[in-house]
């Protein structure tokens, strides 16, 4: 009797999980969606980070933060400069896709289009609350605010912290030589689309990165219980710098030296609040930064590690940028990938882990989820256009081969920098011609190999024109298919 009991009653458990494994796949419990936190720096330079070999600046967040992700060596800007980068990151496009070139002035008509798809965007769909703290540069009109593209609290300048009637060294502008910023107006701190204070010193300057600290580390305790994306973009370290008293000379490198230092704190109070919280085995922790160093600027600017030539370049200097993703329990801890990725690869990487659909609109990122969880052996981004000025395409790129296309551009090699927030000389028209680099044996990109490897020219060459197809090509008069418009207003 009990052996018939005992068999009846197992097959009563056996048809009661067999209903359960029945049912469909969205009526089961759905794990904990991470919250994304996205660390966005202003002219960071490539070797600026002690874990990506400076000597002289000591780091020891972002080296710990390092040491637990993933560090990225070969990870891109999308392109050189302010806007045109920010509109790459937040869309996933390159930044001519979606009408968005160089850097927006203030009172600018034009703007990220809302009708482009954010990572907010994203994100807000799925039910996650969404903060910003720091510098937007995407339009300062209100229809083009961060507030309309899909964040819900916004702390921050509306563009950059040196569009404002002061010179670098913090002094008034009082003649005419600089008419343009003599006639800008004091920097707008807002919040929301109000302005909490106007920002008229370096001494408040000196404030910004604790500010966007402070009401980033309250955002997160704020809404712990939910899932929460904090993009954190901050103005530093651009000219004009300044760092906070409690950082001002403790580097002993000068300036540069105490906003890094700060901006480390800065890192340390984030990852303090997220363990405090019981959030930082739930929490993907992005850091990386708009370009590469405007090396004009001497003592006040970062070091591109060795890579040729800076900000405003389409050289690796320019565009290769530190990159560190943390991802507790995911990523292997203290790995480092050597893999060509790029800014406009985050937002389909995001979707992915937070189980969101990509924009219906066209993008050009790919989604580099499995080197993110350490399969060295995927290869998520093959080709890669390196776009500047308006239109221009300048560089394409297969893997470790970059071939560099007959332009005009900025030069920082041969001139003498400036000092103390004042530039030296950039030339803007400095020819440069067709050549043939390999990045992996040549990452100075100082021997053009193109008579070595004439089948990678060729095959080059007809990546540049797929490039043109789609995007166009101001150098030679090109429109592309498949470009849309910025935002525009009256």
């Amino acid at each position: 009797m009990k052996k018939t009991t005992a068999f009846v009653l197992s097959l009563f458990i056996v048809s009661i999980i067999s209903a359960f494994q029945l049912l469909p796949a969205e009526k089961a419990p759905k794990a904990g969606q991470p919250n994304i936190i996205l660390i966005f720096m202003d002219d960071l330079g490539y070797g600026d980070l002690s874990c990506y070999g400076a000597l002289q600046y000591r780091t020891p967040n972002l080296d710990k933060l390092a040491g637990e992700g993933v560090r990225f060596t070969n990870f891109l800007a999308a392109q050189a400069v302010c806007s045109a980068s920010r509109a790459a990151l937040m869309t996933g496009c390159y930044p001519n896709r979606v009408g968005i070139s160089g850097a927006l002035f203030p009172n600018a008509k034009v703007g990220l289009n809302p009708d482009e798809t954010t990572i907010a965007e994203l994100l807000k769909e799925k039910g996650y609350a969404t903060g910003m703290f720091g510098k937007w540069h995407l339009g300062d009109r209100p229809e083009f605010l961060p507030n309309k593209q899909g964040f819900d609290e916004y702390v921050g300048l509306p563009y950059s912290n040196d569009m404002w009637p002061v010179h670098y060294d913090g002094t008034a502008i009082t003649n005419t030589s600089d008419n343009r910023k003599k006639n800008f107006p004091f920097l707008p701190l807002l919040h929301n689309n109000d302005t909490l204070q106007e920002i008229k010193t370096l001494d408040d300057q000196a404030k910004l990165t604790g500010i966007y600290t402070e009401r980033a580390v309250n955002f997160i305790k704020q809404h712990k219980k939910s899932p929460f994306f904090v993009y954190l973009p901050h103005s530093m370290p651009h000219v004009p710098i300044a760092a906070s008293a409690k950082f001002k000379g403790k580097s002993k490198q000068g300036t540069y030296g105490d906003v890094l230092m700060e901006i480390d704190w800065s890192v340390g109070e984030i990852m303090k609040a997220l363990k405090e919280n019981g959030l930082d085995k739930n929490t993907v922790v992005i850091f990386t930064s708009d370009n590469g160093p405007w090396l004009n600027y001497g003592n006040h600017a970062g070091s591109s590690g060795g890579l040729r030539e800076g900000k405003g370049n389409s050289f690796e200097g320019g565009q290769r940028v530190p990159c560190i993703v943390r991802w507790k329990g995911v990523t292997p801890e203290g790995l480092v990938c050597n893999k060509l990725t790029s800014t406009i690869d985050l937002l389909p990487t995001i979707a992915t882990i937070c189980g969101t659909k990509l924009p219906a609109k066209k993008i050009d990122g790919v989604d580099i989820l499995p080197l993110l969880k350490g399969d060295m052996e995927a290869t998520p981004r093959k080709y890669f256009y390196y776009y500047y000025r308006r239109n221009n395409l300048e560089a394409v790129r297969r893997d470790d081969w970059k071939l560099v296309l007959p332009h005009e551009g900025r030069t920082y090699e041969g001139q003498i920098p400036g000092n103390d927030g004042f530039p030296g000389k950039a030339p803007e028209n400095t020819p440069f011609p067709l050549a043939l680099y390999d990045l992996r044996r040549d990452p100075a990109e100082r021997y053009d190999v193109k008579e070595i490897y004439p089948e990678i020219l060729a095959e080059l060459q007809k990546v540049a024109e797929e490039a043109r197809e789609d995007l166009g090509d101001d150098l030679l008069k090109r429109t592309g298919k498949n470009v849309r418009m910025s935002g525009r207003v009256q």
